[in-house]
């Protein structure tokens, strides 16, 4: 993860603007004067809010960071990284939590599952973090499962994913497939009158599981029928076969989960062939700003994604969560579905230790359910029983530029991470 060296040098500010600014540091400060950092930590003394041996100071609270810094996922993931830590960055600029600044470890799960298992029993064991914000594919998410759950931890996790997962110690910041996979079918099916679908995914549980979901709501509700399903490991980059394959099929609709770097591959080698938005439907519930960066909005264009977040969203929040975002890494830097859910964690962890008066995982559990976000760049969320947020979905359709163009969007959606005849 790297910064921005190419910015332009700041204009020194104007003697109007230079009152404003001072003016509103003043302000900054009588805010600081009421309610500062130090007298926070005296009311919620270390003793009192860390009974379970923790790390935790008077002055600090020490979380981890658990991403594919490294391999086939981290076109994915650099961009979770980046947005945890704007987020860590703007709540210590507010004082922390609870008075305590918060410091992290990071640590690189190299996109190896057995890898994200040992750094997560690390940093739960050795280092003994508040909490944990990390993974991106579901392999990743399982193999980590078992060390939170036996060490008590607290993991944040930002991916859109295949759902039939509930955890006391995970909470899901990204869609679960009834809010993703069924919605964007049912839209699909719809609008473009589709009755056919080629299945292509990656090969492993995330795409498997959706595709199987997504079978079933095609065959069972849409009433139509699959006429293909392919999957390639992690990091292919040949999809030659497919291609043809696809071409001799016709599908109406190309159903895509492909991940990761084999994406650039997955898309140029489509156009090389021909096939485009003019003539073929294609709608992913994988690509995102992250992934077009590396594989070019020109050979993407025309084609839908369904997320519950694009970097076009037209509100206030993402307004300002954009251009935070670009003033901390660059303004060449995008930013994605599970980008935007990542910065979600840092705030509602921040948010259910606050409630709660204290960083012991139980008590930030309980506190938890109900508590509303309504400063998301996605407009608003809130967390269910279940551990999973209410969220819309949205359909983007691809620009040459790397942008979505949102298209389509849904009522808020209560998740469902169990749906009936879909297990």
């Amino acid at each position: 993860m790297s910064q921005s060296s190419n910015r332009p040098a700041a204009k020194r500010p104007s003697s109007t603007r230079r009152k404003v600014m001072l003016g509103l540091a003043a302000g900054v400060a009588s805010a600081a004067m009421v309610m500062p950092g130090i007298s926070q930590a005296q009311q919620f003394p270390t003793a009192k809010v860390n009974t379970t041996k923790l790390a935790i100071t008077d002055t600090e609270v020490t979380v981890g960071q658990l991403h594919s810094a490294t391999g086939t996922m981290a076109i994915s993931e650099t961009g979770s990284i980046q947005a945890e830590r704007l987020a860590i960055d703007q709540i210590n600029s507010m004082g922390g939590i609870l008075g305590r600044k918060i410091k992290i470890i990071q640590e690189d799960g190299a996109s190896d599952w057995p890898t994200f298992a040992e750094k997560a029993k690390k940093l739960l064991e050795n280092d003994h973090v508040a909490t944990v914000f990390g993974c991106w594919t579901s392999a990743s998410r399982k193999a980590v499962l078992p060390v939170f759950e036996k060490d008590n931890g607290l993991l944040y996790y930002p991916t859109f994913y295949e759902g039939l997962e509930q955890s006391k110690n995970v909470f899901y910041t990204g869609q679960e497939a009834t809010q993703q996979v069924l919605a964007g079918l049912n839209w699909v099916a719809k609008e473009k009158k589709a009755k056919t679908f080629f299945l292509i995914g990656s090969d492993y549980i995330w795409p498997r599981t959706s595709n199987k979901i997504a079978r079933k709501h095609i065959e069972n509700v849409l009433k139509g029928s699959v006429v293909g399903e392919e999957y390639y490991p992690l990091g292919n980059t040949q999809f030659g076969s497919l291609i043809n394959k696809i071409k001799l099929k016709k599908p109406d609709v190309i159903f895509a989960d492909v991940v990761g770097g084999s994406n650039v591959a997955f898309y140029k080698q489509l156009k090389a062939a021909g096939v485009t938005a003019k003539t073929q439907n294609l709608l992913t519930i994988s690509v995102t700003e992250d992934e077009m960066l590396g594989i070019g909005g020109e050979n993407v264009e025309g084609f839908y994604a369904s997320m519950k977040y694009f970097q076009s969203l037209d509100n206030p929040n993402n307004k300002k969560f954009v251009q935070e975002f670009k003033a901390k890494f660059g303004a060449n830097s995008v930013i994605g579905d599970v980008t935007q859910a990542a910065y979600l964690g840092p705030w509602l962890w921040k948010a259910a230790v606050e409630k709660a008066g204290s960083f012991d995982v139980d008590k930030v559990v309980a506190a938890s359910p109900g508590i509303e976000l309504k400063t998301a760049p996605e407009g608003y969320v809130k967390v269910h029983e279940n551990h999973h947020l209410w969220s819309k979905t949205r359909i983007g359709e691809a620009q040459k530029d790397g942008q979505f163009k949102v298209i389509y969007e849904s009522d808020l959606i209560e998740p469902n991470p169990f749906p009936k005849g879909y297990q």
